[in-house]
């Protein structure tokens, strides 16, 4: 579970990575939603990072809640990048 989610952490990351260079080219409206894209980039970094700490005791149930989070994010993203191509 932790290795699935560590995977999308990373896929996460280059398609945001992606959508900021394209960014200054996007319509307001397509702004909003990266804003609102990034407001969920930071809960799931927020979540890697409880996960990735040894002292805290994470849940299969905790990492399949990020793991949602991330999931509504590469959405968002897809969405984002889809309207910044056309």
């Amino acid at each position: 579970m932790k290795q699935e989610f560590d995977a999308l952490l990373e896929k996460l990351k280059a398609e945001r990575d992606e959508m900021q260079l394209k960014m200054h080219l996007a319509s307001m409206e397509v702004k909003e939603e990266f804003s609102e894209a990034e407001e969920k980039w930071d809960v799931v970094k927020r979540k890697a990072n409880e996960i990735a700490d040894d002292s805290i005791e994470t849940t299969d149930d905790f990492i399949a809640a990020a793991k949602v989070v991330g999931e509504e994010l590469k959405e968002a993203y897809q969405r984002i990048a889809k309207r910044i191509k056309d």
